[in-house]
């Protein structure tokens, strides 16, 4: 076993849309695992749009990282070593390794895996984005059979799941999705009844009247991804007592668009329609895991789910594959799987 491990850090923070000079690519010794913990070669590595708020100085849901420290970020991989019990050597499991070669994971932040689907699943369809979509939509959206469902970024990981669980549940469902390309993703892999293009559209007003279209009956849920002109078109078209699940605000993460000018009128939707606006981070939802991995992994293991990677070849190449995930450039789950692992 080699005594080195490489990693990428936060070399500085950004200012504005991240750039490749705001990470750093390190090689430091190999940590060992204390009483309790396990050393894991990491082979996949998830980026997702929630890291660009850890780049980060200031309050938030979770602790910014820190300049010099390894990005954060979930990885699945072999365990080398172990002081855990139940944990043997050669066991593949998941938790937050960090964007690095090697991690030391404790005994209460790891979950182990079974054989039978590919390991990248633990970080998509059947990990924190799986679970998002699922625990969202049940806890938030509370879909009812004849309703209609509007998902921004419906192609990532997490919408793609949202529009399947509304389907089999009885939903109408809209994709909004960036391209030709993506839209067709959505109907014909995701089963999405109709799908509207935003970059076809360059403002709220022509996105909205292609919605409303899609969606003849109103928006019943509008599970939230992104904000910006897809949030200012689909508002209008709520029905009273309409559902918003608030998951991600993508479009605003850098601080792109200066939007008080609309809060009057957002508010007064919100009030005059009913509305239920929730914003929600999945790990208040945790605890759901569990359940979610027992009835999930049978479905996607039969093929009732479909589910689709982006992956990126090579540690070295995640902070160029982070920078094209946050302009919409990845279509599925962007994962990164390191050179020469399985």
């Amino acid at each position: 076993m080699t005594d080195q491990m490489r990693c990428i850090t936060l070399a500085r923070r950004p200012d504005g849309a991240p750039v490749l000079e705001d990470f750093g690519h390190e090689t430091r010794p190999m940590p060992q695992p204390a009483e309790g913990e396990v050393l894991v070669e990491v082979s996949h590595l998830s980026l997702d749009p929630y890291m660009r708020g850890r780049m980060s100085e200031g309050p938030s849901y979770a602790p910014s990282v820190e300049l010099g420290e390894v990005m954060t970020g979930q990885g699945v991989g072999r365990v080398l070593a172990s002081r855990v019990e139940g944990v043997a050597e050669g066991d593949i499991v998941t938790g937050m390794t960090g964007w690095a070669s090697h991690a030391l994971l404790k005994a209460d932040a790891l979950r182990k895996l079974d054989g039978d689907l590919p390991p990248s699943t633990a970080l998509g369809v059947l990990g924190m984005p799986g679970l998002t979509a699922w625990a969202g939509l049940r806890e938030y959206g509370r879909p009812k059979a004849g309703e209609t469902l509007v998902v921004a970024a419906a192609t990532g990981p997490v919408g793609s799941l949202v529009g399947q669980l509304a389907k089999a549940a009885g939903l109408r469902t809209v994709a909004v999705a960036g391209g030709a390309e993506k839209c067709k993703l959505a109907t014909e892999r995701f089963g999405f009844d109709a799908a509207v293009d935003h970059r076809a559209h360059p403002d709220a007003e022509s996105l909205r009247a292609a919605l409303a279209e899609a969606a003849p009956d109103g928006v019943d849920i509008y599970w939230e991804n992104v904000g910006g002109k897809v949030l200012e078109a689909v508002l209008p078209l709520m029905n009273t007592h309409g559902r918003i699940p608030v998951c991600g605000t993508i479009a605003w993460y850098s601080g792109a668009e200066d939007t008080a000018d609309r809060l009057p009128a957002t508010w007064r939707s919100i009030l005059v329609k009913r509305l239920q606006v929730a914003g929600f981070i999945i790990f208040d939802h945790w605890n759901l895991m569990p359940e979610f991995v027992a009835e999930m992994t049978p479905r996607v293991a039969a093929g009732e789910i479909a589910f689709l990677e982006d992956v990126t070849e090579g540690l070295e190449n995640a902070p160029a594959a982070f920078l094209s995930l946050l302009e919409g450039g990845n279509t599925g789950k962007a994962v990164v799987k390191l050179t020469g692992e399985g």
